[in-house]
């Protein structure tokens, strides 16, 4: 299972969503890889504490040698970190990232990720791939190499809109470059339950046949500290409200 959460708005939970899942993927037994795409590297700040220089090279190292070329290029693999908790490894993303993007695209490398993760589904039984808030190299990349897409949302007329352009887009890229991928559902992320507002866009996206997932996520200081922590939920907070909810939207995806 190859999957990445992605949406082009910035600020709606992606790396979150990204590194709790997979963080409860890894707690449940499976051996568990998240990719960092985004040269911010909150994913892998979050998983090791790291930041700066000192973040694992990670996609960036593997991309250099995908622009390197020759035999070293053919059968480049980028160095894999173990990270504190059992189960759950990470390919980390630096900010060095954006400066290789353009000269990637000028080559054509947009396929090397789904080569790259083909090979990586023989050591890993769940592959989480963290994105940009963009569609941009990176983020094409990943969803040609997944089967399976997430898209975070927060609960307002801006993300709405955004939603429906990305849906769009998402659909195009099926048709031109990965008919296997499949929408696994929207994330309704920071909810507010007292809040009017956003269960009734839920309730409107629902009838439009949008595929809202039924477990939404709360709005909680607990996920602030925790990313303060650098320690997913299912191990800062195992108890809590919101860790539940991440259990329980894993649970689902695994029984879909």
């Amino acid at each position: 299972m190859r999957r990445v959460v992605f949406n082009q708005k910035g600020g709606v939970g992606k790396s979150s969503i990204a590194s709790n899942l997979a963080a409860v993927s890894a707690a449940q037994g499976y051996r568990t890889l998240l990719i960092d795409l985004d040269a911010q590297a909150n994913s892998s700040h979050y998983l090791t504490g790291l930041s700066g220089d000192a973040l694992p090279t990670g996609m960036a190292d593997y991309f250099k040698q995908i622009l390197a070329g020759g035999p070293g290029g053919k059968k480049a693999r980028p160095p894999i970190s173990e990270t504190r908790f059992d189960n759950l490894h990470l390919i980390g993303a630096t900010a060095e990232l954006a400066d290789l993007q353009s000269k990637l695209e000028a080559k054509h490398k947009i396929n090397k990720l789904r080569k790259l993760l083909l090979t990586l589904s023989e050591e890993y039984e769940r592959i989480y791939i963290d994105t940009p808030p963009a569609l941009n190299f990176y983020t094409v990349s990943a969803l040609i190499a997944a089967d399976r897409c997430l898209i975070p949302f927060d609960c307002d007329s801006f993300s709405r809109q955004a939603l429906y352009s990305l849906l769009d887009e998402i659909e195009e890229l099926q048709e031109d470059h990965n008919e296997g991928l499949e929408v696994e559902g929207i994330v309704v992320n920071q909810f507010q339950p007292r809040a009017a507002l956003p269960q009734q866009m839920i309730d409107e996206l629902i009838a439009e046949g949008l595929p809202v997932l039924p477990v939404h996520l709360m709005s909680s200081v607990r996920m602030r500290e925790s990313h303060q922590a650098c320690t997913p939920l299912i191990h800062f907070d195992p108890r809590h409200k919101l860790s539940q909810q991440f259990v329980e939207l894993h649970g689902h995806l695994e029984s879909a």
